[in-house]
């Protein structure tokens, strides 16, 4: 996923993470506040840090240039083209990743073995595969940037590497410095799984891919990180919408990705719930979703709302053990299904909004956040009775007895007004100003799509002997290890029967509607 370049953070308000994301409980139920600092964004070119392999030490995972997040400008008729080159990119360093796991004797017996046998042959494919990108980009006039053929080459990072240097105490960390917890994120957390391969057999099979001991954190040893929401304005939309479209009880599951990989089977390498829009795979269509049907209560609800799964990893296959997306892509463990899945819109604090344009794509939070860096994490971990008090970016959270699991998401709420997709699908949409709500210049607000997650989780032990009992952990890219950071959620709006506008007409009228 790329980066939006024209987010604006600050230092001061990216350092708690969640930013502005309060979530207060009180009286009879949830009050959702808006999440205006919801994505992070680092300073720094790159937050690879030092990447560069030590002689003894043994390679973690595989660090590949985003090269989806550098197309800010592809020609519609080159783009089903493109996105499948950029499917291929992520194909080969899933196998190479693979590779890289299954070889680790070979790579003990010879120092050179990943270089020579992984990474080398990685950065020849990758480099045909940019090739093949420039041709169909300017097959169809388009201009090409020579720059990104040199985005070929991978790296690799070792178990006693940092990830994110010094970057992500100040970044990505924010909330587990105030807790203490983050002293040691990347080499820890990539360090453990591989390591301890031994470990596994209590991790559910995982086979060295994590999560680890050093993902997971008792919240009740996490400071309070939440920071207030922006003041509204005279002209706020101060309004709510709620959808109800289920859990998923009916396991309605792929590992497509139609907005990142149309036409491509298994192209997010991970399993989807799918909410709403019953018709969603890789071949799906702006016509095909307006046929697909919908698990919402208001049928002329047939937006898509879906996002990676949670499993718990006790050691019990699923059914797809065996089929790409679960075990082939090394995602492992029974799925979990929410107990609850809120959606709601909320308006800005700073004007009224705009209707969302039918078949608008947004994406919120990175698939790829663990070696891409955090600029456009925006992942929100918490427990039940927590959520006002803490929200966690890179680690899972261990809730007390009787509390919850909690994964929250809160979408961009900015619009360029023109488009419903770009090209690194990032740069139509934006984050408000975390301070004011304001968008920035030349976009609209539409309604914010807010989302929150519940799950029943055994509670995780972190053993004596550094293994995790009963973990669980986001399904993701195999060479993401499983972050917690990488933690993401995908919307398609489709309505019918003027249901945009009322949705719209809602939120500016100030009522709470359902």
């Amino acid at each position: 996923m790329g980066r939006n370049i024209r987010k604006r953070r600050t230092p001061l308000a990216t350092k708690a993470l969640a930013g502005a994301a309060a979530l207060a409980l009180g009286g009879g139920g949830l009050i959702w506040a808006n999440f205006y600092a919801s994505a992070h964004e680092s300073n720094n070119q790159a937050w690879g840090g030092n990447q560069t392999k030590a002689a003894t030490a043994q390679v973690a995972t595989i660090s590949c240039p985003d090269v989806g997040q550098k197309l800010t400008n592809v020609p519609s008729r080159a783009r089903q083209g493109v996105a499948t080159e950029l499917a291929n990119l992520d194909k080969q360093i899933t196998e190479a990743y693979n590779r890289l796991a299954s070889t680790r004797q070979a790579q003990t017996n010879d120092p050179s073995f990943v270089q020579n046998a992984i990474v080398g042959p990685l950065k020849d494919k990758r480099a045909a595969t940019i090739d093949r990108i420039r041709i169909d980009v300017q097959r169809v006039g388009g201009q090409f940037n020579t720059a990104l053929s040199q985005l070929a080459a991978c790296t690799t990072q070792s178990a006693n590497q940092t990830t994110a240097g010094g970057q992500n105490n100040g970044q990505a960390g924010g909330q587990q410095n105030n807790g203490g917890q983050q002293g040691n994120n990347g080499g820890q957390q990539q360090g453990g799984q591989q390591q301890g391969g031994q470990q596994q057999g209590n991790n559910g099979g995982q086979g060295g891919d994590g999560p680890t001991a050093a993902d997971f954190v008792d919240i009740t040893k996490v400071a309070p990180n939440v920071q207030g929401k922006p003041a509204k304005q005279q002209n706020a939309s101060t309004g709510t919408f709620i959808t109800r479209c289920g859990v998923n009880a009916n396991q309605n599951h792929n590992s497509d990705n139609v907005i990142v990989a149309p036409g491509v089977t298994n192209g997010a390498h991970h399993v989807h719930d799918y909410v709403g829009n019953q018709k969603v795979n890789a071949f799906s269509s702006n016509q095909t979703f307006l046929q697909g049907g919908t698990s919402c209560q208001n049928r002329n609800d047939l937006s898509a709302y879906y996002w990676p799964v949670i499993r718990e990893q006790d050691g019990t296959q699923e059914k797809d053990a065996n089929a790409d997306g679960g075990g082939k892509d090394l995602n492992v463990g029974k799925i979990l299904v929410a107990q609850q899945a809120q959606i709601k819109y909320v308006g800005s604090p700073a004007s009224k909004v705009v209707a969302m344009p039918q078949f608008l794509r947004i994406i919120t939070g990175d698939a790829k956040a663990f070696v891409n860096g955090p600029a456009n994490a925006n992942a929100h971990w918490s427990c039940t009775g927590f959520e006002n008090k803490v929200q966690l970016t890179d680690k899972y959270p261990i809730c007390p007895q009787g509390s919850q699991v909690v994964r929250s998401f809160a979408f961009q709420s900015c619009w360029d007004g023109q488009n419903i997709d770009s090209a690194n699908h990032r740069t139509h949409v934006a984050f408000a100003d975390p301070a004011s709500g304001v968008c920035p210049n030349g976009f609209k607000a539409i309604p914010q799509l807010t989302m929150r997650l519940v799950y029943n989780v055994p509670q995780p032990v972190i053993q004596a002997n550094g293994t995790v009992k009963n973990a669980y952990a986001v399904d993701g890219f195999p060479e993401e290890l499983h972050k917690a950071i990488t933690d993401h959620d995908d919307f398609i709006s489709v309505t019918t029967g003027g249901l945009a506008n009322r949705i719209a007409n809602c939120l500016n009228s100030g009522r709470n509607c359902a």
